[in-house]
């Protein structure tokens, strides 16, 4: 009995200090938890094989519009908002998080605060990060 209690104070020591392994991007932002907590959800890690651009989901996207269908317009804008943060272009990250924004009213994309920002950061995540 007793060396079945024993046990289980070693599996209680075990999970009582867990490590924690930080990401790339967690590393690469660090010193910027505004800019991580905006691209930790929005960012592609790794886009360099893309269906289509940024442009054609969006139009995917006014097409569905007129479906009416909130969730797949909002995640086609998630998309198109993503691969334009690939593309690094920080007015249509604006625009087609924005878009995505008002079609889920109660989801909000920090990226919206500093896109221009948010954008550059990530370019420079993927010049390092991204082996072409």
């Amino acid at each position: 009995m007793l060396s079945i209690l024993r046990r289980s104070k070693k599996k209680d020591e075990l999970l009582v200090n867990p490590v924690a392994v930080k990401t790339d991007l967690e590393q690469f932002l660090a010193d910027d938890k505004g800019t991580y907590e905006a691209l930790r959800q929005t960012l592609f890690l790794d886009p360099r094989k893309p269906e289509a651009s940024s442009s054609e989901i969006a139009e995917k996207a006014k097409k569905a519009e007129k479906d009416k269908d909130p969730l797949v317009v909002t995640q086609l804008y998630e998309e198109a908002g993503s691969l334009a943060i690939y593309e690094g272009d920080a007015e249509k990250v604006e625009e087609y998080f924005s878009k995505a924004q008002k079609m889920s009213p109660n989801r909000k994309y920090p990226i919206l605060k500093n896109p221009e920002k948010a954008v550059a950061k990530a370019q420079e995540y993927y010049k390092k990060y991204l082996k072409t």
